[in-house]
């Protein structure tokens, strides 16, 4: 399935399952959920999503692996019995990671950041008189 993102740029959303079938709910929700992750970094170009069931331990592996601009690969994978509850944890996981990216992108060229240079006219509201 594919999701249109904001500005003309597509990202591509693919949902799979190992040794499973997915139910087309589990599925839309998959989608729903990952289309989200465009709010957190969006450069992301790809998002797959892939669901494993454990043989011996009757229990669902979740898998997002998200790929963005310049190489970047982004891997989130949780474990649970319910399979939306492995695709929540995996994906509160993964919007962790690209929030963590993203700021430390952002604030490479600007350090210190906005709020503790001097204002333009090199006088603050302190040095006003007072009326």
């Amino acid at each position: 399935m594919d999701i249109f993102g904001v500005g003309c740029f597509m990202m591509r959303i693919t949902v799979t399952g190992r040794h499973m079938d997915l139910s087309s709910e589990l599925k839309s929700y998959a989608t729903e959920k990952t289309s989200k992750l465009e709010r957190y970094y969006d450069r992301v170009q790809s998002v797959e999503v892939v669901f494993d069931r454990q043989a011996g331990n009757h229990s669902f592996e979740c898998e997002i692996i998200a790929k963005a601009d310049h190489h970047m690969t982004f891997v989130a994978k949780e474990q649970n019995e319910d399979p939306y509850a492995a695709l929540d944890a995996s994906s509160k996981e993964l919007e962790g990671q690209l929030r963590r990216h993203k700021e430390k992108f952002r604030n490479r060229k600007h350090p210190n950041g906005l709020t503790e240079k001097e204002p333009l006219g090199g006088s603050s509201s302190d040095d006003l008189p007072a009326s």
